[in-house]
């Protein structure tokens, strides 16, 4: 008997293995408490959403990374109602990755009831669409070393309370070695665990790790949400915020749990959106601090301004060791890409060495982040030391 449960399979969202094809229908079960089976992804990788709401007038599909996919921004998707109360939605084929996604039912904005895999963030909750191409992605789990991930919670005399930060050990994280760090930051709703769970950054650097594609380092995944996003001098006073509760608390929390490089060869910052942006007010002027640089989805259309003090500076480019400028392809095409454009050719006015970086499918959204990470920045790191 115990022999024959290895070779069952786990069916629609079992939650049984880290799959890498987990909303696939492979036992005709719907997940565990939820009234129908939502999303069905087919091996063509069409998608089938269903809602269960006999009483409902609408429902949509909606989501910046789904409907980037679709084609269709800003452009909800209506599913069509049964007889049975059931409401349907086929779509795709899609390409193989991970795509946020919202119902909108009778106008009120929700997370699909019946998909077991939804986002804890700053942000009401979202669910995630898995589409499975023919095995484990780059950012899936695989039969590789693993690191460790663990959560440090501490007191912030910055902030005036409990805060939390994740930290990403590689496999054979050996104490007595000195590693460099990357310090790696959200966007405008996101937590530190969504870089682990929708970001698969462990997952992601296992794998590089394993490939042979990345050196050894340390991820610091702190919280950099520090005072309320809306509140209405965000923009004024988050940087200065951010900054003072890396000096105080991050910094000197990892280099005393942590045997690593203490100088700003060994620190790396980087972040998405938001995340981005602090990576470049506050690293940009704390070159005492940091070494190397991610500015994912992220820039400044009037960074010659802004950001003069770096741009000016006349030996930033013996200070910075890497400065990396990403952002998706669909991405490009908006305003979220003028910011980035703007930031890569201020840098290139004023002869600062780094590398810009366009690709990917997905728009500013988590496809286009794990894929900067991945292809681009992750295997460039450290490699100028």
């Amino acid at each position: 008997a115990l022999m024959s449960i290895s070779t069952w399979c786990t069916g629609q969202q079992a939650n049984v293995n880290l799959d890498y094809n987990p909303q696939k229908d492979t036992e005709g079960l719907i997940p565990f408490s939820a009234p129908i089976n939502s999303p069905e992804v087919k091996d063509d990788r069409t998608v089938i959403f269903r809602v269960k709401a006999p009483m409902a007038q609408e429902v949509k599909l909606t989501g910046v990374a789904i409907l980037t996919a679709l084609g269709k921004v800003n452009e909800p998707v209506p599913f069509t109602k049964g007889d049975d109360g059931v409401w349907t939605l086929t779509v795709g084929p899609l390409e193989p990755d991970m795509y946020a996604y919202h119902l909108i039912i009778d106008g009120v904005q929700v997370a699909d009831p019946s998909n077991t895999y939804a986002a804890f963030t700053a942000m009401p909750p979202y669910s995630e669409l898995i589409v499975h191409g023919d095995g484990p992605a780059y950012y899936d789990a695989r039969n590789v070393p693993h690191g460790n991930v663990t959560r440090h919670i501490y007191h912030s005399d910055v902030t005036d309370g409990e805060r939390e930060l994740y930290v990403y050990t590689p496999p054979g994280y050996d104490p007595s070695k000195k590693y460099p760090v990357l310090y790696l930051l959200g966007g405008s709703g996101e937590l530190p665990s969504n870089w682990v769970y929708d970001g698969r950054v462990n997952l992601i650097m296992d794998n590089l790790l394993a490939e042979g594609k990345a050196l050894p380092m340390l991820i610091a995944i702190p919280n950099n949400q520090v005072i309320h996003r809306n509140h209405p001098k965000h923009t004024e006073l988050t940087f200065d915020i951010f900054e003072k509760e890396l000096r105080n608390h991050v910094i000197p929390l990892i280099e005393k749990a942590y045997n690593v490089q203490q100088d700003p060869r060994g620190r790396a910052i980087s972040g998405l959106s938001m995340g981005g942006r602090h990576s470049m007010y506050v690293g940009f002027r704390s070159l005492d601090l940091f070494g190397s640089f991610g500015i994912l989805s992220a820039g400044d259309v009037e960074a010659e301004k802004s950001l003069a003090g770096f741009l000016n500076d006349p030996d930033v480019n013996k200070k910075v060791d890497y400065l990396f400028v990403g952002q998706g392809t669909e991405e490009a095409k908006g305003f979220m890409g003028k910011r980035c454009t703007a930031l890569h050719e201020a840098l290139t006015n004023h002869n600062i060495k780094h590398e810009y970086y366009v690709g990917g499918k997905g728009g500013h959204d988590w496809a286009t982040w794990r894929h900067l990470l991945y292809y681009r920045f992750l295997p460039n790191l450290w490699r100028n030391q």
